[in-house]
């Protein structure tokens, strides 16, 4: 009810002004989210034409990683400084800007006659993405109450995960039938259309009027060291990262896992695939469901939610890679798969917890320049170059041991949780009242 309304007056029905309000962050959403869709379509298409590639350009599996891997390297690189542009720029016309630069490098790689000019393109996709997830995350958080951070980052996170499914599945269905060249052609397309969209509808202006969290007091910003010095923090970096290591490798390698060892055709290996990377991404979002409701008395909580997650992933991934092909194996790599990235959205969390409003764009974008360095970017590089030597199976076999060094990350994190929001409590109390 209205606060203007009275006793002796009948409660009227919300105005159209009133409803606008309440729907404008939903689309502001629904439109970033849509974007990260096209991202990741963008960015994993690639896998679904990992056979072609290899058999036309006699590719070894180190150069199919490393046409991956490099998008992944350039937005480790460029997450931070171009977080940090997008925040004096304008977050609106920073992201239209980015979705415009990966569809035209997108498109390019539809034009690529080899490796080398492939390899350009596809660093290109790199530069254009490197910043999207950190100012897009930003952007969303901006315009919703605090009490639904928590829910809005592990589904903003997942889209990731979506996106790569949609971008694998019909990636493998399109090469199939059109070519691969028309793969990467139509996620271009798809990106652009997009980028329109949210450039008409998303303005910075109407996003400040809606934000549901007053601006932090432009006199006083946490100087960005603080980013670095707490060291609970530092944990939810490393153990974000070095998790995401192992939600990476199935990203990318599950449609040739499933092409070589199933003998199935590209365009169904890429759809069973698709399965799996669809789990990861329905598993960021329940085990942040999940992690809200354990952790609403004691957000220390959110920390053990994360670790049982990463080790339910390491267990699972562990034994189903080192059993032969067949359903069993399947029902466990889906289990590992569910829970592979399922400590996403707890460390988002924590990184929010424990990072002063007005540096938690910028430490959105360290948390996302860890994900790519120790996970996106090192993983299916690692396991390409160790693929060569060992083959594609026992290379799969050895990437759940990067969880163990996950756990020990997140582990030391809750154990240090106490001082790092007592050096929180400190960067607050110099702030200026």
């Amino acid at each position: 009810m209205d606060l203007t309304t009275t006793a002796a007056e009948p409660a009227r029905a919300p105005s159209r002004s009133s409803t606008i309000r309440r729907h404008y962050p939903w689309l502001v959403f629904a439109l970033a989210f849509g974007l990260l869709l096209a991202d990741y379509m963008s960015r994993q298409v690639l896998s679904a034409v990992f056979p072609f590639l290899k058999a036309e350009w006699t590719l070894s599996d180190s150069q199919l990683a490393s046409l991956s891997s490099v998008v992944a390297l350039m937005v480790g690189l460029l997450t931070l400084p171009l977080s940090v542009l997008a925040d004096r720029w304008g977050r609106v016309k920073s992201l239209v800007l980015m979705a415009v630069v990966w569809s035209i490098a997108t498109l390019v790689c539809a034009l690529a006659d080899n490796y080398p000019q492939m390899l350009a393109a596809r660093f290109f996709v790199g530069v254009g993405e490197a910043a999207y997830g950190s100012v897009g995350i930003a952007l969303v958080l901006s315009v919703f109450a605090a009490r639904r951070h928590a829910a809005l980052s592990g589904a903003f996170m997942a889209g990731g995960s979506f996106g790569s499914v949609f971008g694998v599945a019909a990636g493998g269905v399109i090469a199939v039938h059109l070519g691969w060249r028309w793969s990467f052609a139509t996620m271009a397309l798809f990106g652009l259309v997009l980028a329109v969209a949210f450039s008409v509808v998303v303005k910075e202006r109407r996003n400040a009027e809606y934000a549901a969290e007053p601006t932090p007091d432009v006199a006083f910003r946490a100087p960005i060291s603080t980013l670095f010095t707490n060291p609970a923090v530092l944990c939810a970096y490393v153990g974000s990262g070095l998790q995401m290591f192992t939600a990476a490798v199935l990203l990318s390698w599950m449609p040739s896992f499933f092409n070589r060892y199933y003998g199935l055709a590209p365009d169904r290996a890429a759809g069973l695939a698709a399965v799996i990377v669809t789990l990861v991404g329905a598993g960021m979002v329940v085990c942040g469901v999940i992690t809200d409701r354990v952790g609403r008395s004691e957000m220390a909580r959110k920390w053990t939610a994360a670790i049982v997650f990463c080790l339910i992933s390491l267990v699972a991934l562990g034994i189903g890679f080192g059993l032969s092909t067949g359903v069993p194996q399947l029902i466990l790599l889906g289990i590992g798969a569910f829970f592979a990235g399922g400590s996403a959205g707890p460390t988002v969390a924590m990184v929010a917890n424990l990072t002063h409003p007005s540096v938690r764009a910028s430490a959105f974008g360290t948390l996302t320049l860890a994900n790519s360095l120790l996970g996106l970017a090192l993983g299916p590089f690692v396991v390409g170059v160790l693929a060569d030597s060992l083959g594609l199976r026992d290379a799969l076999r050895i990437t759940p041991v990067v969880s163990v060094l996950a756990i020990a990350a997140l582990v030391l994190g809750r154990r240090m949780y106490p001082s790092g929001l007592r050096e929180l409590a400190a960067v607050h109390a110099v702030a200026p009242h």
